[in-house]
């Protein structure tokens, strides 16, 4: 089963990796009018992307796995969250469009207060049973207020 698992995260990261080439490629057709696409950042933002995807998988795959859904979830989703980061800041180091940098930089607020939080849930439940289950993080505590505006 692990076999398969493994082979489907593989195809869901070459599919990714596909995916990320195909629309760097596009963009890179698709300058404004009057002006010539700026390769060179192209080119770095595309390798500087396959970089951190493949640094973010290598993180995942060396996860030695327990058998405890919550602690194996919470140990890859930390390497995947911050290869999130890593994602968005180079995207404010090369984009240029207003919306998507503010949509980087809210990833990167928001990612690294979920890796805080999973590292430290981690914590907890390494050490043992947890007094207080309910207690931290609370699922609205990671993504700011909840719908209605307020806290938890």
């Amino acid at each position: 089963m692990r076999k398969m698992r493994n082979g489907v995260h593989y195809a869901l990261a070459g599919g990714l990796t596909l995916l990320m080439s195909l629309a760097a490629s596009v963009a890179a057709q698709h300058a404004p009018l009057g002006q010539a696409p700026d390769r060179s950042s192209q080119s770095g933002f595309t390798s500087a992307m396959h970089a951190a995807m493949a640094e973010m998988a290598k993180a995942m795959e060396t996860i030695r796995m327990t058998g405890d859904p919550d602690k194996d979830f919470l140990a890859m989703m930390i390497p995947h969250h911050e290869g999130a980061v890593e994602m968005a800041r180079l995207l404010l180091v090369h984009g240029r469009d207003p919306l998507v940098r503010k949509l980087a930089e809210e990833i990167i607020a928001g990612q690294q207060a979920e890796v805080a939080a999973m590292r430290s849930r981690l914590k907890i439940l390494q050490a043992g049973s947890d007094p207080d289950p309910g207690g931290f993080p609370a699922l609205s505590g990671t993504r700011g207020p909840g719908p209605g505006g307020s806290g938890p």
